[in-house]
């Protein structure tokens, strides 16, 4: 039974695994064109300039209308990040490491015990999935040019 578990998540992490290495040689092909980056950017800033994204509110304005919802805000001010890295770096190795580092100052390290990292990790998880997700949506919905 013991082996049975042991074997299900090897296969879960290898799964994952490659699912990471085909999304990063997807990207590679992306990232490596300056002129699909530009495309990809542009899109990105009119679906969230125009409120074309399917979400609350405005979530993306500039300066938060209270500082004290920004851990609220996580996903967005990871998309924020990495859209404004996009612009001077396609270097996927910076690319993880800002999203590492903003996991790490809001959900990592505020976590003060397993539970409420599993708690603060999958809240993240489903609000970064229903945004990417949003985003998606509207960037389809819109013919984005980097959506084809």
């Amino acid at each position: 039974s013991s082996s049975l578990t042991e074997v299900t998540v090897f296969i879960k992490r290898l799964g994952r695994k490659t699912d990471l290495s085909n999304m990063a040689k997807t990207m590679r092909g992306v990232l490596n064109s300056n002129s699909k980056v530009t495309v990809l950017l542009s899109d990105l800033h009119a679906v969230i300039n125009q409120g074309f994204l399917d979400v609350p509110g405005n979530l993306f304005e500039e300066n938060f209308r209270n500082p004290e919802e920004l851990p609220n805000n996580i996903e967005l001010k990871c998309l924020k990040d990495l859209m404004a890295l996009l612009a001077s770096s396609t270097d996927i190795r910076v690319l993880l490491n800002c999203m590492a580092s903003n996991l790490q100052a809001f959900v990592i390290q505020p976590s003060s015990s397993k539970e409420e990292l599993r708690k603060l990790a999958s809240d993240f998880q489903l609000r970064w999935n229903f945004l990417l997700s949003a985003v998606s949506k509207a960037m389809t919905l819109n013919y984005a040019g980097s959506f084809g």
